[in-house]
């Protein structure tokens, strides 16, 4: 099952708990808006080369919509109607005033030069810069792009409307980002895992963790655990896997990897099967790369008591089913790694303003958060008698749903 019918199945599992009538349910399904535009840009040698951008923009019953841009070149159209509905139901989790979207343009970033991509993006810009804006849709970055995207988006938008820094998050300090935003996804990942075992009369200090995934945010959550006392026995990416039952020196891995640029090599631990490093002995697995990693096929392998959805759909809905029945509790991501876009709504609210927060400002409105969102998250899976999973997209739903009657849009 694809992201796309994994998503639309959850909404519906919980559109039925919630008793939502069938004309407030599709319209709640259907993007409001899908745009799709041809980006030509002369290239370093002077040839011409043309490239599809695109932006599906969910929902804007509860405030502007909200979501990343990634540069990749297989681009899946359904995937990203997917993360556009997956942002709706995360913002309502989250209890921020946004809605979902997501777009990108099909390219591979590394075949083209810095000014390639700075020509890419403002053409892109230029296409959609009527379409998005401060109140009605604010891009971030994703898989592809980065702060210096954001930049660029920023100044082509400000030529057409005038200087707006909050017309897009996750920018560099400089010109109006966050402090905290960096970290914000991994530490978003820690504080759900601590309200989580908290629940459960646990801590993470003793506890075993496996992060699948060392990019950005695997990095900050291993970095965030082992500050906490949890012990990370076995991390990988995509240059290889390493474990160390005593624990991996996290700070001495982090260092490895900026010199390395990856884990492969790293003496502090033994080398792994990045294959299996699902199927790792642990109390908490952290999936932080890809999609639909735990499936029917190592569902029941897995040795993991919880699971912490630190990636975008990292387990389809077979897995869901089969890991239920072991009782593996799993943290879903649309609350997990809801740490990126609340701290993307601090920027967005600190340009407002025009007033730029401490770091320890944003880590503690963070965790007010994350804590506050999990409580309600439980309340619902009390209601409806549900895993957190169901308690989550009905939270998300539910929130999604009453704003849309209350702007009378539900008929």
């Amino acid at each position: 099952m694809n992201a796309l019918a994994a998503t639309n199945r959850n909404f519906k599992l919980a559109s039925r708990l919630l008793g939502l009538d069938s004309k407030l349910e599709k319209s709640l399904l259907i993007p409001f808006r899908e745009i799709k535009v041809e980006c030509t840009i002369p290239k370093d040698d002077g040839t011409l080369a043309s490239f599809v951008g695109f932006r599906v923009q969910h929902d804007n019953a509860r405030g502007p919509m909200k979501g990343g841009i990634r540069y990749h070149p297989e681009v899946d159209p359904d995937e990203v109607n997917a993360l556009a509905q997956l942002m709706t139901w995360k913002t309502a989790v989250a209890k921020i005033p946004y809605g979902g979207a997501k777009g990108g343009i099909g390219c591979d970033p590394s075949k083209l030069s810095i000014s390639e991509l700075e020509r890419l993006t403002r053409v892109f810009t230029q296409k959609i810069h009527d379409l998005i804006g401060i109140h009605t849709d604010v891009p971030a970055p994703d898989m592809g792009t980065g702060p210096q995207t954001m930049a660029w988006i920023l100044d082509e938008y400000s030529k057409f409307h005038g200087y707006s820094p909050a017309v897009v998050t996750g920018k560099p300090i400089d010109l109006g980002g966050s402090l905290g935003r960096d970290a914000a996804t991994g530490r978003g990942v820690m504080f759900g895992t601590e309200a989580l075992l908290n629940d459960h009369g646990k801590s993470i200090s003793g506890q075993r963790f496996v992060i699948q995934g060392f990019g950005n945010v695997g990095s900050w959550a291993a970095k965030l655990i082992s500050e906490k006392g949890g012990k990370i026995v076995a991390v990988s990416d995509i240059t290889g896997a390493i474990k160390s039952k005593d624990g991996i020196d996290i700070p001495a891995l982090l260092e490895y990897t900026k010199v390395h640029r990856g884990v492969k090599g790293f003496d502090g631990a033994d080398p792994i099967d990045p294959n299996v490093i699902l199927l790792e002995d642990c109390d908490i697995l952290v999936p932080a790369a890809l999609g639909g990693v735990i499936n029917r096929e190592n569902a029941n392998e897995i040795k993991a008591k919880f699971i912490i959805e630190a990636a975008n759909h990292p387990t389809d809905p077979d897995a869901d089913e089969i890991l239920s029945k072991k009782g593996v509790v799993i943290l879903p991501d649309i609350y997990a790694n809801s740490g990126g876009v609340t701290v993307s709504y601090f920027e967005w609210v600190q340009n407002i303003q025009g007033f730029m927060w401490e770091e320890e400002k944003v880590n503690d409105e963070l965790k007010t958060y994350m804590t506050r969102s999990f409580k309600d998250l439980k309340e619902m899976c009390k209601t409806h008698s549900c895993d957190l999973r169901m308690g989550a997209f009905t939270l998300g739903v539910n929130r999604v749903a009453q704003a849309t009657i209350l702007r009378g849009w539900g008929a």
